[in-house]
């Protein structure tokens, strides 16, 4: 098992994170973060990041390693999480790769090259998405390649840009470049499936939480720290509903509503791409029980 890789997916607030822990104890492995958003730092409450004594000891790796006003970049992430994979392999321990964010836990593990990037091309694409807005470059979008309209959100301006820029890089349909399912590792990817009316209320309680712990006045400081610049980190939900009652476009508890609406409606995002893998293994439970049950079946895949 030590040339393993253990990938613990699922959509927000399953209890991903908690059962990462869990199997590092008993496997002497350590965690790698596949959050996009835990890997910025100070944001902390809204992403949900665990504290230093809910990691009970366990290293975890990829946590706090961008500044909150550098935009996300999938190909930087695959290639500091390929080099801790390795690094643990060497060390004899496993690694956990532990987070729901789809693309980031498919460029860690899966056979996946990333086109390169054009700053004409894509501060071009970015001016037009200021100026007409994102229904306007996915109406584009679906014109040139329908499949990747289909997955990509009408609303998602960041991610529309990303793909009409590949296509003009490439010359080639944007999903030719999507990740297959091959792995480059000896991989176990364990679902966390939870009933949803079950991740619906963990969610309200989630985000009660967040607002107790004192989201707003984390979002506060990150914004005199550049995060209204930043393109990625300030689409974080509950940093962009806050943002947005700073700004005045609403008040603060229909900011905490629409946080709870956006993140159920992202769950179900994260639900359905990593339901669209079938080697993913879906597994129900909680704690100790469901910490076995993913012990047994990984049991079987050595003997297997």
């Amino acid at each position: 098992m030590k040339k393993r890789v253990i990938a613990v997916v699922g959509p927000t607030a399953a209890g991903k994170s908690d059962l990462g822990v869990d199997l590092a104890l008993a496997l002497d492995g350590e965690v790698i973060n596949a959050d996009s958003m835990q890997l910025y730092r100070g944001m902390d409450i809204g992403t949900a990041k665990l504290t230093q004594d809910e990691r009970r000891g366990v290293p975890h790796h990829l946590l706090d390693i961008w500044d909150v006003t550098e935009a996300a970049n999938v190909a930087d992430y695959q290639r500091l999480a390929r080099a801790e994979i390795e690094h643990l392999h060497d060390a004899g321990k496993v690694p956990i790769l532990v987070g729901g964010s789809g693309l980031y836990v498919r460029a860690a593990i899966d056979q996946l090259d990333f086109p390169g990037t054009d700053a004409a091309v894509r501060a071009r694409l970015e001016e037009e998405l200021d100026l007409r807005g994102p229904g306007a470059l996915h109406a584009r979008l679906a014109a040139v390649d329908p499949q990747a309209a289909l997955a990509i959100l009408p609303s998602n301006g960041r991610r529309i840009v990303r793909a009409l820029e590949v296509i003009e890089i490439t010359g080639r349909p944007f999903t030719a470049n999507l990740p297959g399912h091959e792995s480059v590792y000896d991989t176990v990817q364990i679902g966390v499936d939870v009933p949803r009316p079950v991740l619906d209320e963990r969610i309200i309680l989630r985000v009660d939480r967040m607002w107790e712990a004192g989201l707003v006045a984390e979002v506060r400081t990150l914004e005199e720290r550049g995060l209204r610049e930043g393109r990625t980190a300030s689409r974080a939900l509950g940093y962009q509903q806050v943002l947005a009652a700073f700004a005045g476009e609403c008040t603060e508890d229909q900011a905490r509503a629409e946080t709870v609406r956006a993140t159920k409606r992202f769950a179900r995002r994260q639900d359905s791409w990593f339901r669209r893998d079938p080697r993913v293994h879906w597994l129900s439970g909680g704690g100790t029980e469901l910490t076995e049950r993913v012990l047994a079946l990984l049991q079987e895949a050595v003997t297997a």
